[in-house]
């Protein structure tokens, strides 16, 4: 029995050390960095121009993360996203910009006119459609997206990728790195 194949996109770049699973489905101009593991039935989908995943991200199951233009200006805009974020199981994001050590909690929305800088965390179920940034360490919480700020960032998850990186290949067929770049450690703030 051979490994079924993902569709061909030869606009993916895959880093080495990354975590992709088949069963995702991306869509478009895609840069997966180091250390980032990708859930199957995950959705990345570079519509309005390409997507630039950093190192050490956790993409979980049904998250849908998209590059959306709302309007033709925002057309061949870059989507970056940081290091060390974690997007929870069912979380749908269209974010103009992600920073680093942040947390989309499941179901939650971030709408195309959001810029979340770093250390933030967006509550389950919370849907954030207005325009704006969020500031650094801020937390959106509750049925009426109440905000505070907190005093230290997320921490990273290196515990949980390291586990994932041993159990996702045994019950997963996963897709192969094609970039070639050292892995680095990650840097403790």
């Amino acid at each position: 029995m051979s490994a079924p194949k993902a569709p061909v996109n030869p606009n993916l770049k895959i880093m080495a050390g990354a975590l992709v699973c088949e069963d995702c489905e991306l869509i478009g101009d895609i840069t997966i960095g180091a250390r980032t593991v990708i859930h199957p039935k995950a959705r990345i989908i570079a519509e309005a121009g390409p997507i630039i995943i950093g190192e050490f991200n956790i993409i979980e199951e049904l998250v849908t993360i998209t590059n959306k233009s709302s309007t033709d200006a925002n057309s061949g805009k870059v989507l970056i996203i940081g290091n060390n974020n974690v997007f929870e199981v069912g979380c749908h994001v269209e974010a103009i910009r992600i920073g680093d050590h942040n947390v989309i909690e499941s179901k939650a929305k971030v709408g195309s006119k959001v810029e979340i800088s770093n250390g933030c965390i967006v509550g389950c179920g919370c849907i954030l459609n207005m325009n704006e940034a969020l500031p650094e360490n801020t937390v959106v919480y509750g049925d009426k997206c109440e905000r505070r700020i907190q005093r230290e960032r997320p921490p990273a998850q290196m515990l949980q990728i390291d586990f994932l990186t041993r159990i996702l290949p045994n019950y997963h067929y996963l897709m192969k790195p094609n970039l070639n770049v050292n892995v680095r450690a990650p840097v403790k703030k």
